[in-house]
């Protein structure tokens, strides 16, 4: 009989054989280009509703695209950083986190940064 040695990241469990997700968190600060971002930002339908939801606000599609723009461009370069798949650019001033799919360029949403 052939013996199968267990593949790397799994475990058995109840004689069923389960993927256990080791998900290191690397956030990479070196090689963004800022330039890019600015220039590929697009936005879905319902991310306008999100980000007025969010920030609390009530703008217009094309309000929000010219303050987010402002904001990012205010941004420095220093201050954005990608996790997985995702970029964070973090507008203290603004007192916002924008993030940003690293791939598509898509705003995924904004949040409030939680001062403790």
């Amino acid at each position: 009989m052939l013996k199968i040695p267990p593949i790397a990241n799994t475990r058995h469990v109840s004689g069923k054989c389960t993927e256990t997700h080791v998900r290191k968190e690397t956030t990479e600060k070196m090689n963004i280009d800022k330039s890019k971002i600015l220039d590929n930002i697009c936005y879905t339908e319902l991310v306008y509703e999100r980000i007025n939801k969010k920030l609390k606000t009530n703008n217009s599609k094309p309000e929000i695209e010219k303050k987010l723009l402002e904001i990012l461009k205010q941004t420095s370069k220093e201050n954005f950083e990608k996790k997985g798949k995702n970029f964070y650019a973090t507008n203290i001033e603004n007192n916002i986190i924008v993030t940003i799919n690293s791939n598509t360029f898509r705003i995924i949403t904004v949040d409030r940064i939680v001062k403790k």
